[in-house]
């Protein structure tokens, strides 16, 4: 016997569809289904649930364009529950910033307000693995530097794991909603700056990523200290960087 075979039951009722996506959802909030999960053939959904293999592949539609599982391709493919949630939030939330044409300063203003909160949290509820993911992301972003590449995402990465030694899910969503609009214009911004020269010295992008990590670094032993005025202080000063560097791009 399938051992999914008792998770579905019919459905009668109009938009089919939408009642299959809720439902398979429900099971993967419940835990019946988890992360790493087949789901089985469209064929087999659509007998359980007694509707059309059209209603089924619409339904898994819905479930895949909004990060509850993946569709793989070939003979073993199919459904899987694979949660990109937090991915497809980021993705939607840098296009409203761009379609809702929200400005840099009203950015930089929103950032240095909720990781100033973060930084709170982050100096009481931090442990010793969180200081030591901050310090293995300082160690990364020095290893490229040294090769004269720019650390984006590792600086990138700095305050998404900030945001998760926070111990809020919240925070996390949040930080790495705006992380991922900073990261498009500091990507956009690194490109349109000079490569590494032939002097060994270097290039101002990779420059200006070094300060950051610099600062990261601080940031991380001040928050090790628990000296939260001093953490408050080197990130203002670091966020407030950023957004005379993401200002830039307007010129």
């Amino acid at each position: 016997m399938n051992e999914h075979q008792k998770l579905f039951k019919p459905i009668k009722n109009e938009r089919t569809f939408e009642k299959v996506s809720r439902r398979i959802k429900r099971l993967i909030f419940d835990g019946v289904l988890k992360p790493g999960d087949r789901l089985p053939s469209e064929t087999e959904l659509a007998h359980q649930f007694d509707v059309s293999r059209q209603t089924i592949r619409e339904g898994l539609r819905i479930l895949e364009l909004s990060g509850f599982i993946t569709i793989q391709k070939g003979g073993s493919g199919g459904p899987l529950i694979q949660t990109t949630i937090l991915n497809t939030i980021n993705n939607l939330f840098l296009d409203a910033f761009q379609l809702e044409k929200v400005t840099t300063e009203e950015l930089t203003l929103a950032r240095f307000e909720i990781e100033r909160v973060v930084m709170d949290y982050v100096i009481d509820r931090a442990d010793d693995s969180d200081i030591q993911r901050l310090r293995e992301n300082v160690q990364r972003a020095r290893m490229k530097i040294e090769n004269n590449l720019v650390a984006v995402d590792e600086n990138i990465e700095f305050h998404n794991l900030l945001a998760e030694a926070s111990k809020n899910h919240v925070f996390v969503m949040v930080v790495g909603s705006i992380a991922a609009v900073v990261r498009d214009h500091t990507s956009r911004l690194t490109a349109n700056l000079e490569g590494p020269d032939n002097t060994g010295a270097y290039s101002e992008s990779v420059l200006k990523s070094k300060n950051a990590v610099d600062i990261h670094e601080k940031i991380v032993e001040a928050i090790e200290a628990k000296d939260r005025k001093k953490a408050k202080q080197l990130m203002e000063s670091h966020l407030q960087e950023v957004g005379h560097r993401l200002e830039s791009l307007k010129d």
